[in-house]
């Protein structure tokens, strides 16, 4: 993860059609031991017991701290260009549309 804008702008990503695709997540375990953080991204739907774990993701601590300054960089750029992000109440409901509209 380059944490110069600069090196990270001139970085050449090779992805193959399957991981282009994307996987969708609704839920992230966290968890680490002295050397590494585990992120297991995972699906969890109404109706269906559990969540099932559809990538885990392995780092060092250095750069999950990276990875945590880039979310929260990006997520003020998306609040600024598209409005505030609402969290849904204690019942599941949210006020709004996901994007904070009315």
């Amino acid at each position: 993860m380059a944490n110069n804008p600069k090196e990270q702008n001139n970085l050449k990503l090779n992805i193959n059609p399957e991981v282009a695709n994307g996987t969708y997540s609704n839920l992230v375990v966290i968890s680490h031991n002295p050397s590494e953080i585990v992120l297991d991204f995972a699906q969890m739907f109404p109706g269906i017991e559990g969540a099932t774990v559809r990538q885990r993701i392995i780092m060092n601590p250095i750069h999950a701290k990276r990875l945590l300054a880039a979310l929260n960089d990006n997520l003020k750029k998306f609040e600024q260009q598209f409005g505030p992000i609402v969290e849904p109440r204690a019942d599941g409901t949210v006020p709004y549309d996901i994007l904070g509209k009315a």
